[in-house]
Order: C-alpha cells, then sequence, then structure tokens
C-alpha cells in the first residue's frame, strides 16, 4: 500500500550544489528551421543510408557492446594521425568525458575556464561542489585576458582547466601562445576542447607531445553526428587510464560503435559538408555585417555570434521565432552576452529565411 500524506524534504536528501542549479534547457524545435544547437544541417546520401542499415541488420543487440569499443578507437587514432603512445577515452558525447575529468578531481578543488565559454563545464562543476572559477574574456575581441588567467592559476591552482578552441559561444580562436603559456604555467591538467575543429582548421592534436598535462578533447556531433552522442578524448596513457575507471561499463552501445566506425569511412563526404558550412559561414558574416545595428563577430566554427542594439535581443528572437527560424538567445547570461544572439549556420534556403526574419525584425 502506498503511503500517503507525506512530503518528502529533499533538502534533506540532495546535496546544496544540486538544489541551487537550474536544469539545461533545450527548445522545443518542432516546425521550425533548426539554427540553434550547431548541428550540421546536411543529410547522408540515400545510397550511404542503405549501406549503413545494412550494416546495423546484423547488430548482434543481445549481446553488450565492445567496452573498449576497439574498432572505433583504432578508426580514431587513423584519421588523427595518433602515435601510439596516446591513449584515447570515448564518452557519450563530450558531457561524458566533462564529467569524468571533473568526477575524478578532489571534492573543493579549483577548476578555471573562460568566461562566457560552453556551458557545462561550470554546470558539471558546480554539481560536483568544485570551486569553479570564470575568468572574463577581454571585451567586443572575447580574445583571453592572459594576465588575469595567469593570475587566476596563481591564486587558485586549478587542477583542471577548460579552454574551448574555437570558443563556444562567441566562436573565435583564442591566441595560440597565450594557450601555450597557460599550459606551460598551470600545475593542473589544460584540457583543449575542440568541438569546432572541423570548421577552424587548427589544433592542438599534434601538441600532445610537448606537454604532459595537455588533454585534446573532440567530438562528432558538430560534425554531423549529434544524434549518435560520441565524443573523445586524447592524451597521457596514465591520464587516461584513471578516468577509464570511473568510466561505466558499456559507455558507447553497439549501434552507436558500428554507426560511427561506419560514418568515419567516408571522411570525403563530410569534408564535402564542412566546405559547404565553411562557406555559408563566409556568405552569412558578409550579409551579416551589411544590416545596421548589429555587431558581428568572427568566427571559426559553424556558427555567429551577433549582437543586437541595446534591450532588444529577446524581442529580435521571438520575432525571428515567430517566423518560423530557432536560433538561440543567450542574452539572458549577461556580462559580455549582454544583447547577444546565436544562430547556427544552415543550408543556404534556411540562412536566407534567418536573414529575412531577422532584416524584418529591426524594422518592425
Amino acid at each position: 500500500m502506498v503511503q500517503k500524506n507525506r512530503t518528502m524534504d529533499l533538502n534533506s536528501l540532495f546535496r546544496k550544489e544540486v538544489l541551487a542549479l537550474s536544469a539545461y534547457k533545450v527548445a522545443d524545435a518542432q516546425g521550425l528551421i533548426k539554427l540553434d544547437a550547431m548541428e550540421n544541417p546536411y543529410h547522408w546520401p540515400e545510397d550511404i543510408k542503405s549501406s549503413w542499415l545494412a550494416l546495423l541488420r546484423d547488430c548482434p543487440l543481445n549481446r553488450y557492446p565492445d567496452p573498449e569499443a576497439r574498432p572505433l578507437v583504432e578508426t580514431i587514432r587513423r584519421l588523427n594521425q595518433l602515435p601510439a603512445q596516446f591513449d584515447v577515452l570515448l564518452g557519450n558525447g563530450s558531457d561524458e568525458i566533462i564529467l569524468l575529468l571533473l568526477m575524478a578531481l578532489n571534492p573543493g578543488t579549483s577548476v578555471l575556464a573562460p568566461a562566457p565559454s560552453f556551458v557545462m563545464y561550470k554546470q558539471i562543476s558546480q554539481s560536483l561542489g568544485l570551486n569553479y572559477q570564470g575568468i572574463p574574456l577581454l571585451a567586443e575581441s572575447f580574445e583571453l585576458d592572459l594576465p588575469a588567467m595567469l593570475a587566476a592559476i596563481e591564486q587558485h591552482r586549478p587542477a583542471l582547466i577548460f579552454l574551448a578552441y574555437p570558443n563556444n559561444p562567441t566562436g573565435n580562436l583564442f591566441d595560440e601562445q597565450s594557450i601555450r603559456e597557460i599550459i606551460k604555467i598551470t600545475q593542473g591538467l589544460v584540457v583543449i576542447d575542440e568541438a569546432y575543429a572541423p570548421f577552424a582548421d587548427a589544433s592542438f592534436m599534434n601538441s600532445l607531445g610537448q606537454y604532459d598535462n595537455l588533454l585534446v578533447m573532440r567530438t562528432l556531433s558538430k560534425l554531423g553526428l549529434a544524434g549518435l552522442r560520441l565524443g573523445y578524448i586524447v592524451g597521457q596513457p596514465a591520464i587516461i587510464g584513471e578516468l577509464n575507471k570511473i568510466r561505466l561499463p558499456y559507455n558507447i552501445n553497439s549501434l552507436t560503435q558500428l554507426s560511427a566506425d561506419f560514418a568515419l569511412s567516408h571522411q570525403a563526404l563530410f569534408d564535402e559538408q564542412t566546405q559547404k558550412i565553411c562557406a555559408e559561414r563566409t556568405r552569412l558574416l558578409h550579409e551579416l555585417a551589411q544590416i545596421d545595428g548589429l555587431t558581428v563577430f568572427v568566427s571559426a566554427a559553424n556558427f555567429i555570434l551577433f549582437r543586437t542594439p541595446e534591450n532588444q535581443a529577446t524581442r529580435i528572437f521571438e520575432y525571428i521565432k515567430q517566423q518560423g527560424v530557432l536560433i538561440k538567445n543567450i542574452s539572458y547570461q549577461g556580462g559580455l552576452l549582454t544583447d547577444c544572439l546565436r544562430v547556427t549556420v544552415g543550408k543556404p534556403d534556411e540562412n536566407a529565411a534567418f536573414l529575412s526574419a531577422l532584416k524584418k525584425s529591426l524594422v518592425d
């Protein structure tokens, strides 16, 4: 029999750090042109879809997946030309890898990242009761404030530093020499998050051998496989080995392993799609720069950040949504992002619909 008339005291059950958080919200994009989540807008050709489905037909769903995902790891090694001296850890998206990294740290230790940056660095750190420090970027340029970063490293002695390269949501590549200075001076780990590497033509992957505290993290989500939820991190075996201890068994399911390995064997397709996206990014940046009242920021990713006239971001966002296009309103985050909106680079017709709605919002 169910006991009635009892009120559970959640304050006595859950940690105060969890109770203080707000859940990560994902907007409902049903019926809208979806330009809010930095996804690749292109599908696979029908012949490749057919080959993929034929492969999945014989997937042994009654068995647990390969816990090490060995064929997939070898494919990732080959595509990135990784020397055997480095190990690879797979995660259910980059989010799981971020979680593993932060779970492994000593309680109460410091974590440092620029601000603004990827929200999950802060969200997960705070949920685990870690001492998260967001160091403001330089206004307007969104470049690293190197003196402030170095001072924070000296003061807080972070066990881990996240540097998104390019940065989300600003889209820019931080100065390479500033990053190297941070890696050299810190005693903790430095994770270079290269989620948008396919669009940036810049990477620290080849620098892994130069620093024993450097890790490089990537995801297949922005490349065009967001639905698979697969990320990976590369680094020294001693570090990866510790993370493996707290990785849940079978965290990468069989369908994801087969699908990702199959997709990566068609690298030319993704290269072609990436080139289309980069070409549209250039066009979109040019078109946005012609619109009076906007401040548009250069991007090395597959999205563009722009600042609207003062106190107009939410109105413009809602107007564009009413016109059938969903972008991202990040003005609510405040600080350097006040009055800012972010749009993912879509297909030409999707970008045209966005531009039309944006222009109308500024005159209506």
